[in-house]
Formats: structure tokens, C-alpha cells, sequence
């Protein structure tokens, strides 16, 4: 039996719409509501699975005053939204709802909205959270397609299930970690649970990409729309076409772009340089390792863009989080490289094991795999007695400086520098380089290796 969903908003047309939507889907729909004090006395009476609450209402009190009362109740609801700022933002976060949406919505992205919330729902009420966490009882059954996600950690177990339940939905999801974390192999495990399974999966890299280029890039360009444009080209979003894009580093899109890329998400189609609007048949998984809602509050990243993406976030957690998943890992990555080197797989003793438990990995699984591929490619005994990663210098930490036991910011800038580039024996550019564990331009960093003064011993 489906739920029952209570409507909160003060437009009749928009309330109407969202009550037709929702009743053609099979949902049971309560007494619309206008104010705070009439939902309230709808919800008593009538007990909604899930709350749709619109911002602005009729009377005293606003939406937000009611996501207060519905997060006491522990309540399922989701803000809808035709004005939104920073301040709502905050506001509408601090009340801990399922969602938000911004107005004009269509019926496929309302009723995957509630899906996810009804799911994030009772998957995440306080007490399913301890019963999960203390008993582990029920097991969990995974796609064969994340076989490649390597962990057994709760937190990385708890992403994977929402990945496979998201997987199977045709909506965006916004893919959230520190650089390293794995955020393009958990895009691609999304890809290949959906159902577009065996459409295209297309990755780009927004911050890799020349600013004067990416448009062209992503939309594509018509022959003679611009100097230098001799023949027709195809954009990614046309390549993607009946499959999926992963657009990573997507806090790196300039703001002019990010307008074409929202009518993306709104109206399903794209429009080339020099040509005309095209419908297209896409879903978008993004990335970042920004704080959006910083970008959004520096005026960087527009909200709007902001809320169409952050339907369904995946936060994972940095390796130092998730530390019961380092032996598995670096079990893999011995595997893998001693294959690729044609060695024999060593084992590694206990106390390279402790190593690889006292670092902290701060470029996470991708620091962690260049650090096994390096001493594969350095052993030749069947027993790694020593690895070698840059531990002393972050371990030895603040206890051997002189001011009071801390470093200063540039100290701390200069050591962890230094450490990543021992961890990927000096590679500065490149895939598995400094700059790419680093998160950084290229020439951005070796302007900083020049500026505090890092030399090769």
C-alpha cells in the first residue's frame, strides 16, 4: 500500500497540480492545507506518511516553522520552493527534511523525491540507526556491479546502500568526498545498476578543462559559429544521449555555464554554439569535493543549480574514516600491481600493516593505491617488511616545533606537500600525480613547491 501524503501550500493551482500528480501515482493524499495551524490539525487527524510544505504560507508561521514541529514528530517531509536564498538554506537545513525542491518541478522529479525521502526515511529513523549499528543482523546483498567497491566498514556500507537503492532511480545525484575517495567508481557502479546500463556513460572533468573550452566541450559547436570552428562538433551531453554523464569537479563550472547546464536538468535539452535547441535524454551524476553551500554563499555556484543537483547526495567518508577497509584495499592493490608486474603477490608484516593503520591518508584511497603500486614495484621478496610512506613527517607532528607544540599554516602546507609527493615518488602531473591527489592545478602546484621551497632529497 502506497503512502499517504499530506499537501502544505497556500497556491490552489500549484496545490491542485501537485494533488493530481500524486493521486494519477497511486499515492492517498490528505486534506490540502494552507496554514501551519491547519496542517497541524490535518496531521492529527489524519496521519500523513510524508509532508510536502511549501515555504511561504497563508497565516501566521511559514513552512520552516512547521519542518520545527514535523522533525519533532519525527516526520518524513520535503520543502517545496519558488524564492530561495542562503538564508532559507540555512534555516530549511537546521529542520533536517528529506529534500527540497525549487519550483517548477515536473511530475517525474516530484514523485522520485518522494521515493527517496520515504526510503532515507525508514532507513534512517534513530532507532533503525542503532538497531543497524549494534546488531548488523540483517545482511546486506549487493549488486555484482559494485563488486569493484572494496570495504566493509559501516559508514562505506551504509553509501553503497543508498547508491544501490538511487541506482535504480533515473534522478541526479550529487556524489560529495574529499579528493581520492573513490567518487567516479561509485558514479560508475550508478551507471551500471540503471537502467541505461547499456547506453553510453560519458566522464568529464570540469576543472581540467580550459574555461574558453568547456562549453564547447559539453554542448558542442556548430561549423564557423566561432573562429576556428572548421567542422561540426558533438558535446558530451549529445554523446551521453540515452545514457548517463558524470560530471566531476562540478563546482569548478563557471557561472555563465551553469545556467545552460540547469535548463539541462529543467527542460531536458541543450542547445550548441551556433545552433538551436535540442531535446536530450540524459541523467546526471555529478561530483565535487567543494563545499557547494559555501560556493553557493560566495556567490560562486547558483542555488538553484544547487537544489536541482542535491535531489540525492552521497557523502563518502575519507579513508581515515573508514580505517577496517585498509588491509582490504591494500590486499587489492597488491593483487592488482603484483599482476601488472608479474611478481608474485608478497604479504605484508605486521608492522607495515600498523604503518598503513597510523597514517591518516590525506589523499585517501588514491594516495593509498599509488603507495602500494610504488613499493610492488620496489620489493622483491614475498614479505613487505617496510613500507615506504610519508608518515614521520605528519607523525612527528607538532611535539618537535618550538611554539607551543603547533605549526604554523604554512608549515603544515609545506609538510603535506612534501608528503604527497613522496607518496607518488615526485609524479606532479598525470593520473595518480600531486596535483590530481592534491586537487589542484598543475601549475598551481608547482608554483607552491617553488614559494615554500620543497626540493627533491
Amino acid at each position: 500500500m502506497k503512502a499517504k501524503i499530506l499537501i502544505v501550500e497556500d497556491q490552489f493551482i500549484e496545490a491542485k497540480s501537485l494533488n493530481v500528480i500524486l493521486t494519477n501515482a497511486g499515492y492517498s493524499t490528505c486534506t490540502i492545507a494552507r496554514s501551519v495551524t491547519t496542517a497541524v490539525s490535518i496531521i492529527e487527524k489524519e496521519k500523513p506518511d510524508l509532508v510536502l510544505v511549501d515555504i511561504m504560507l497563508q497565516g501566521e508561521g511559514t513552512g520552516i516553522d512547521l519542518g520545527h514541529i514535523l522533525s519533532e514528530k519525527n516526520m518524513a517531509f520535503v520543502y517545496l520552493s519558488a524564492n530561495s536564498n542562503r538564508q532559507i538554506l540555512e534555516s530549511a537545513k537546521s529542520t533536517k527534511p528529506y529534500g527540497f525542491m525549487v519550483k517548477p518541478f515536473r511530475a517525474k522529479d516530484v514523485l522520485i523525491m518522494i521515493d527517496v525521502a520515504l526510503y532515507l526515511h525508514k532507513h534512517r529513523m534513530p532507532e533503525k540507526i542503532q538497531t543497524t549499528s549494534s546488531q548488523k543482523s540483517e545482511p546486506r546483498i549487493l549488486p555484482a556491479e559494485f563488486s569493484n567497491l572494496i570495504g566493509k566498514s559501516q559508514k562505506f556500507l551504509d553509501i553503497l546502500e543508498l547508491a544501490k537503492m538511487v541506482g535504480l532511480k533515473d534522478t541526479s545525484v550529487l556524489i560529495l568526498g574529499e579528493s581520492g575517495t573513490g567518487k567516479e567508481l561509485i558514479a560508475h557502479s550508478i551507471h551500471k545498476i540503471s537502467a541505461r546500463r547499456y547506453q553510453p556513460f560519458i566522464v568529464v572533468n570540469c576543472g581540467a578543462i580550459p574555461a574558453n573550452l568547456i562549453e564547447s566541450d559539453l554542448f558542442g559547436h556548430e561549423k564557423g559559429s566561432f573562429t576556428g570552428a572548421i567542422t561540426k562538433r558533438e558535446g558530451k551531453f549529445a554523446l551521453a544521449d540515452g545514457g548517463t554523464i558524470f560530471l566531476d569537479e562540478i563546482g569548478e563550472l563557471p557561472l555563465e555555464l551553469q545556467v545552460k547546464f540547469l535548463r539541462v536538468l529543467q527542460e531536458r535539452e541543450i542547445e550548441s554554439i551556433g545552433g538551436t535547441p535540442k531535446k536530450i535524454n540524459v541523467r546526471v551524476l555529478a561530483a565535487t569535493n567543494k563545499d557547494l553551500e559555501e560556493e553557493v554563499a560566495a556567490g560562486r555556484f547558483r542555488i538553484d543549480l544547487f537544489y536541482r543537483l542535491n535531489v540525492f547526495p552521497l557523502l563518502l567518508p575519507p579513508l581515515r574514516e573508514r580505517k577496517a577497509d585498509i588491509p582490504l584495499l591494500a590486499n587489492y592493490f597488491l593483487k592488482k600491481y603484483s599482476q601488472e608486474e608479474g611478481k608474485q603477490v608478497p604479504t605484508l608484516s605486521s608492522e607495515a600493516n600498523d604503518m598503513l593503520m597510523r597514517y591518516d591518508w590525506p589523499g585517501n584511497i588514491r594516495e593509498l593505491e599509488n603507495t602500494i603500486q610504488r613499493n610492488i614495484v620496489l620489493t622483491n621478496t614475498s614479505v613487505i617488511e617496510s613500507l615506504e610512506i610519508p608518515v614521520s613527517r605528519l607523525a612527528v607532528g607538532a611535539a618537535a616545533n618550538g611554539k607551543n607544540g603547533f605549526k604554523t599554516m604554512i608549515e603544515n602546507e609545506r609538510d603535506h606537500i612534501l608528503s604527497v609527493l613522496e607518496s607518488c615518488n615526485w609524479k606532479i602531473s598525470g593520473k595518480g600525480g600531486a596535483a590530481e591527489i592534491l586537487d589542484i592545478n598543475v601549475n598551481t602546484l608547482n608554483s607552491r613547491i617553488k614559494k615554500l621551497g620543497i626540493e627533491k632529497k
